[in-house]
């Protein structure tokens, strides 16, 4: 266990959660997407870093059973993936209105449905939670469901407050990102021919990437006290956990620079 306090980078991200068609085989549309339609998304100028996030296919949820709060994923909202997006600056979604038109008209040919998550500057921060040279071999994705009644503000102050030192404290991460989401709106991402259904009780509110050593420390972390004790912390706050198994995260651009060949 450590108990320093991590340090930590802080961003303009948009998460765009995505479903691939079901018309086809999904690893097609999986594929689709790691190849042409990634190509469209990291010409967008203003760029600081564009990721895929692969979700696992079997994903019932990683997240222990808790009275009181969804952590088992239902079937038919179960995410594929998720595209992390993160801007430059918090003019750079400005510079890039021209390339995302492409990807609006090119969505169609991979997804049956995509939502846009964003959250006001800094509010997508990046914690320093690996040693030097130590790399992340698997990953786990997890959203949050605010319960209907609990402020923003008062979630927002538990996972950065609370929530992100007891994780950076079990000392077995080798990343930890966090997100937390402004209000969804459809108008802000309402491409055409997919569908953008998100009703209020699907919709999630905070986002966290737990990198580890190999997929043996991630069962580790999963089946161990410590899920179960933040459960209890984040029960008054949270109505749903989902966590899922990361298949694979593909960076495509890096520090502002478009790489000639994702990084894994």
């Amino acid at each position: 266990m450590t108990t320093a306090k991590p340090g930590v980078k802080k961003h303009l991200t948009s998460s765009i959660p995505l479903w691939v068609r079901t018309d086809q085989p999904r690893q097609t549309g999986m594929d689709y997407w790691k190849g042409p339609h990634s190509k469209i998304i990291s010409a967008t100028p203003g760029l600081e870093e564009y990721r895929q996030i692969h979700l696992a296919e079997d994903n019932p949820g990683r997240w222990p059973a808790t009275n009181g709060i969804e952590t088992s994923i239902p079937v038919d909202r179960k995410i594929d993936g998720v595209a992390e997006v993160t801007f430059r600056s918090a003019l750079s979604p400005l510079l890039g209105r021209k390339q995302t038109q492409l990807a609006y008209k090119d969505e169609i040919n991979v997804f049956r449905r995509t939502l846009l998550y964003t959250g006001p500057p800094n509010s997508s921060r990046w914690y320093d939670v690996a040693g030097a040279g130590e790399a992340v071999g698997a990953r786990a994705m997890v959203y949050l469901r605010r319960r209907d009644g609990v402020g923003a503000g008062e979630f927002r102050r538990f996972i950065k407050e609370q929530l992100v030192p007891a994780l950076a404290a079990t000392g077995v991460l080798k990343e930890l990102r966090t997100q937390t989401f402004l209000p969804w709106i459809e108008k802000l991402w309402d491409t055409p021919n997919v569908a953008h259904d998100n009703p209020h009780d699907q919709q999630f509110h905070a986002s966290l990437i737990l990198g580890f050593t190999d997929t043996a420390a991630r069962d580790a972390f999963f089946t161990s006290n410590v899920p179960a004790e933040l459960s209890n912390q984040l029960a008054p706050l949270a109505a749903a956990i989902h966590a899922y198994d990361v298949d694979a995260a593909l960076t495509y651009v890096k520090n502002g620079t478009v790489l000639p060949h994702y990084e894994q």
